[in-house]
C-alpha cells in the first residue's frame, strides 16, 4: 500500500454514523490499523488503514485544526 493520508491528530468524517449520532473522528494512533476516537462520545475504535480509506468522507489534515483554534 503506497502509505496513508491520515496522520496523528486529523479529523475525519465517515459515512455511517456511529450508535451514538456522530460522525466526526479524531486519529489518535497509526500503525497497522488508525485508532480513531468518536468526537461526540469519546468512543475508541480501530480500523484497517483499507477499511479507513473506504469508509472516508473528509478529512481535516492536524494543522488546520490547530490554526482554527489558533485564530478563534
Amino acid at each position: 500500500m503506497p502509505g496513508t493520508s491520515f496522520k496523528v491528530g486529523d479529523r475525519i468524517t465517515l459515512k455511517k454514523p456511529h450508535p451514538c449520532g456522530g460522525r466526526d473522528w479524531e486519529v489518535y494512533r497509526i500503525g497497522a490499523d488508525i485508532g480513531m476516537k468518536c468526537l461526540q462520545c469519546s468512543r475508541r475504535m480501530m480500523l484497517t488503514r483499507r477499511d479507513a480509506e473506504r469508509k472516508k468522507i473528509s478529512i481535516i489534515n492536524s494543522v488546520e485544526v490547530s490554526d482554527r483554534s489558533d485564530s478563534g
